[in-house]
């Protein structure tokens, strides 16, 4: 299947990548690349649905899991950079509530670089749960931490979000959705949502579930933190088809984006602060991402992560398919991913429907041949 949209020359490894996969792998997708502020491949192509009946067109959009996280990051360095936030002041400091139960010490930057130890709710709790916010947060506030708090990273898989999307209403008055789409999205002009809008619901394309896995865990200790995080809520895919999903804010997981949408708002990480004719951070907010919070095994994910501030950092072992560099990237269950490389003034997106299978931030076949044919072209 050719994809549709526009691709310079000298990616076209891409573009064939592209249309092998959709032949293939796909069922609708977009990826797309900016080199230096120049947008340089924006393609997509195959279906929204399953039943490969409706077109995967230039706006349709896609819940992209944990590729939401960098997007919810960039909201605190817009407030770090204003002044209003200090990566180095306690949580507390913002949100009193929060010192509960040893917490008084967590800092920002410890949010940022999930060394905060609070990397999931107590049980019991559900996916539902989450979309009350007040009452998600003030769970976590008062919540003792699972490790010492700034000792080591645990990967907050959810939690993040909501302990970000906290702060940002403490300072600022406004939800998380609220201000990414007035401070992030409409300045950079990039189509990316925190709770979609209903009159954008028909441009939503529905995740494709992957294969169902039975896991063993006769051998996992229920104590343990990657036990009591994954469960904590249990994560159910099938949930990002739901209206409930839609509307909600779960700042670690239910951006609704695309490809280029994740690149116009992403890259002007990778352009020192500025893009499209809009500067949102100073370039010392930016040098704060590359800032290392925590690098040796995840508590969580149990392999070797460099965390910066808000970001995964190469080199890494969760994302061995970019060079080293001063790059900061993350990815989303099944595949997403966008990727930061200042090295190489090169921002890149991939944003599926179909999910691969796997649990791995980046341990997707499609997503590696993507980026594979990118840094090839270099």
């Amino acid at each position: 299947m050719t994809p549709l949209g526009s691709c310079h020359d000298r990616f076209h490894g891409v573009r064939d990548e592209f249309a092998r996969l959709l032949d293939t792998d796909e069922v609708g997708a977009s990826v797309a690349v900016d080199l230096d502020g120049e947008t340089v491949v924006d393609l997509w192509g195959g279906h929204r649905d399953e039943g490969r009946t409706t077109p995967w067109t230039r706006d349709t959009i896609v819940s992209v899991f944990s590729s939401s996280k960098p997007v919810t990051a960039l909201a605190i360095l817009v407030l770090v950079d204003r002044g209003l936030l200090d990566l180095d002041a306690p949580v507390a400091a913002y949100w009193p509530e929060f010192a509960a139960a040893g917490k008084e010490g967590v800092l920002v930057r410890h949010l940022m670089g999930h060394t905060s130890g609070l990397s999931g709710w107590e049980q019991p709790v559900t996916m539902e749960d989450l979309y009350d916010h007040e009452s998600a947060v003030a769970r976590l506030a008062a919540q003792t931490p699972w490790w010492t708090p700034g000792s080591a990273a645990g990967y907050h898989a959810l939690t993040q979000g909501h302990l970000l999307g906290e702060l940002v209403r403490r300072v600022d008055g406004r939800t998380l959705g609220r201000f990414i789409a007035d401070e992030l999205a409409t300045p950079l002009k990039a189509d990316v949502q925190l709770g979609v809008r209903r009159e954008d619901d028909d441009r939503v394309a529905p995740v494709v579930l992957p294969p169902a896995i039975e896991l063993d865990t006769s051998g996992i200790d229920p104590a343990g933190i990657p036990f009591r995080t994954m469960t904590g809520p249990l994560p159910r895919a099938e949930l990002a088809n739901t209206e409930g999903w839609r509307r909600a804010e779960v700042g670690a997981a239910n951006v609704h984006t695309n490809a280029r949408g994740l690149v116009d708002l992403m890259r002007v990480i990778t352009l020192g602060g500025a893009a499209g004719g809009e500067r949102l951070l100073s370039e010392a907010t930016v040098d704060r991402v590359f800032e290392v919070q925590a690098d040796g095994v995840d508590l969580v994910n149990g392999v070797h992560v460099r965390w910066g501030t808000g970001f995964g950092l190469t080199p890494n072992d969760a994302f061995p398919s970019v060079p080293t560099g001063r790059v900061c990237w993350w990815g989303g269950w099944g595949g997403s991913v966008i990727v930061m490389d200042q090295s190489r003034a090169l921002t890149v997106s991939y944003t599926p429907n179909r999910m691969a299978a796997g649990s791995g931030v980046l341990t997707f076949e499609r997503t590696k041949r993507y980026l594979d044919a990118v840094y090839s072209a270099l």
